[in-house]
């Protein structure tokens, strides 16, 4: 059977996005994003699922930086609602809690429950929000995905989260051998363009000027260069449409470097879930 990577341990966010995605692969699970990206490059895996941008904390910068650098192509995408609960062991109270444990992102997104009922809890970062579960003891607590269980471990009956409308974006990506897909109503590059005023004007003239709208773009910094960026843009639009083309050519030639990162189709606001 084929497979595909994603973040582990069992019942991690990217587990779930890799099983809607990919219902019909076996689900390999990793222990860090660049194991997901080496999965999938090395050929142990046919696609991979990743994390890409969360509607609170913005962008996924360490999974931004492997899109733009290794030989994947993103290819489709889904939005999972972020529902966060705090996990404990049966029986432990808040004020026996010393440590938090969960993804990064995760406790931030958690920060006015954890200041105002846990204050004196130390938050310790994980791989993922799953791992946290393996690291409970009468003195911890995790915060997890309302969708995970595990014998003896007892989640909120609310979400901690501080905004309840928390979606994270995934993509699937696939070997940049294999190609981009033949249609995609959404194109996602990175571009570097010169280092003077006006630069990222021109750069981005020719999707306004053709009516192309912009649903993303991110500035990085680029490694080792203070002060330059590096712009991460999404666009809307049928990448099979000449005047898309040509827009893309056009930011292209106003660039020092320009990646194509993927090709894919907006998920339907029905797909939010």
């Amino acid at each position: 059977m084929s497979a595909v990577a994603c973040l582990g341990p069992a019942g991690s966010y990217s587990e779930l996005a890799a099983r809607r995605l990919c219902p019909d692969k076996e689900v390999m699970l990793c222990s860090n994003f660049p194991a997901v990206f080496a999965a999938v490059t090395g050929g142990a895996a046919d696609a991979g699922v990743i994390p890409i941008e969360n509607s609170i904390q913005g962008g996924v910068l360490q999974n931004l930086d492997l899109l733009e650098t290794q030989d994947v192509y993103a290819v489709d995408q889904t939005v999972i609602r972020i529902d966060h609960r705090l996990a404990v062991l049966e029986g432990v109270q808040l004020s026996e809690i010393r440590r938090v444990y969960s993804h990064e992102q995760a406790i931030g997104q958690c920060s006015e429950f954890l200041n105002a009922y846990l204050p004196q809890a130390e938050c310790i970062f994980t791989d993922s929000t799953a791992k946290s579960l393996s690291l409970l003891d009468a003195h911890s607590a995790g915060i997890v995905g309302s969708h995970v269980s595990k014998a003896g471990v007892v989640l909120s009956e609310e979400n901690i989260a501080n905004e309840k409308n928390n979606f994270t974006q995934f993509f699937r990506i696939r070997r940049r051998a294999e190609g981009l897909p033949d249609r995609g109503h959404t194109v996602f590059f990175v571009g570097v363009c010169e280092h003077r005023p006006g630069s990222l004007l021109n750069m981005l003239r020719g999707f306004s000027e053709r009516g192309i709208n912009l649903t993303r773009i991110e500035s990085r910094p680029i490694r080792n260069v203070l002060g330059e960026y590096r712009f991460f843009i999404e666009i809307d639009g049928d990448v099979t449409q000449p005047h898309v083309r040509e827009a893309i050519e056009s930011a292209r030639s106003h660039c020092r470097t320009f990646r194509i990162l993927g090709v894919y189709d907006a998920p339907h606001p029905s797909a939010r879930g």
